[in-house]
């Protein structure tokens, strides 16, 4: 059963991979300890400035990823499956937080199961956003 899905998500991750455009942002995720693909729940932090965007690979070194679900879709922003990862593109008005659930499917080493992650989104504070437009 888990072929069917992997090939069914390997050709759906082909296609919106080829329609995503590229730009990496790896230094919006904070605290994100890999997941085991044994049933358990996450949680990430994510750090967003308004109107911006983070991409972020879900595969570890030992793991094999059928597919990617959007289990809880966020409110201020919008998430996009990027082949075995995510795209999350925070509103221009994005303020407060947001959160959203990502369901994870595949094989960490020889074993199949699914994980469960949980991401909550954050503006940056004034001060980050001061010394990072100080520095341009």
């Amino acid at each position: 059963m888990f072929s069917f899905f992997a090939r069914a998500a390997m050709a759906l991750g082909v296609g919106v991979f080829a329609t995503a455009s590229a730009g990496a942002s790896p230094s919006c995720l904070r605290d994100h300890k890999p997941y085991k693909l044994d049933f358990d729940t996450i949680e990430w932090s994510m750090t967003i400035a308004p109107g911006a965007d983070c991409i972020q690979g879900l595969r570890w070194s030992t793991m094999q990823i059928y597919w990617v679900n959007v289990a809880k879709q966020p409110k201020n922003g919008e998430i996009v499956i990027v082949g075995s990862g995510f795209r999350y593109i925070a509103k221009p008005d994005f303020s407060g937080t947001d959160k959203f659930t990502l369901t994870v499917v595949g094989k960490n080493r020889r074993t199949e199961g699914a994980s469960t992650v949980e991401v909550t989104v954050s503006r940056p504070t004034a001060q980050v956003v001061a010394a990072a437009t100080h520095t341009h």
